[in-house]
């Protein structure tokens, strides 16, 4: 077997694990895909999946508490591009205004989400979600009116990212819109 089919099969063997310990809540399920991502190197969640130590610790208490030895350290080492970390608090505190719920599993999913925008790939699959459809979920439940604005199915980080721009009144794409921008099928289209 294929070191890359193994590491498929180990995804999806910890995902059954963590989903049999199912705590009611609609972020159990994409957390858990998350997690089993990250412990087999998918994605590019940092160690403590992007969290601090007490934070991880007290995700892992809340949603996993029989699942033995989760790490804490990514695995194969973060891919992150450090020089999106001048908008880590932007970003932080643009899911925040539009999150629907002020409580601690909201900050997890903020915090990770955060630091799945320092990935280069598409942000399902920095995180290491499974689909894009699973982030578009997550999305929409968590920040419901957030995920309303991308009417046009723009792909979430760069979605997430114009979202902060025209917060501060900076448009910079010279074009009237984006259906006549040459650059189109970078910001729309499938993820797949």
């Amino acid at each position: 077997m294929s070191a890359v089919l193994q590491r498929q099969d180990d995804r999806e063997h910890i995902h059954s694990l963590l989903k049999s310990q199912a705590i009611i809540s609609p972020n159990y399920d994409w957390l858990a895909c998350m997690v089993a991502s990250w412990t087999v190197g998918h994605g590019v969640l940092p160690d403590y999946l992007g969290l601090e130590p007490a934070q991880f610790n007290a995700l892992n208490r809340h949603f996993f508490p029989d699942y033995p030895g989760l790490p804490e350290h990514a695995p194969s080492g973060s891919k992150l591009d450090f020089s999106r970390m001048l908008e880590k608090n932007d970003l932080v505190n643009l899911l925040k205004q539009f999150s629907h719920a002020d409580n601690q599993e909201t900050d997890w999913i903020i915090e990770i989400i955060v630091a799945g925008c320092l990935g280069n790939d598409h942000l399902w699959q920095d995180l290491g979600l499974w689909s894009r459809s699973q982030l578009s979920a997550m999305l929409a439940y968590n920040f419901p009116a957030l995920a309303a604005k991308n009417v046009h199915d723009m792909k979430w980080k760069k979605f997430l990212y114009k979202q902060l721009c025209e917060a501060e009144g900076l448009y910079l794409c010279r074009v009237p819109s984006c259906e006549v921008c040459i650059d189109y099928s970078k910001c729309y289209g499938s993820e797949e």
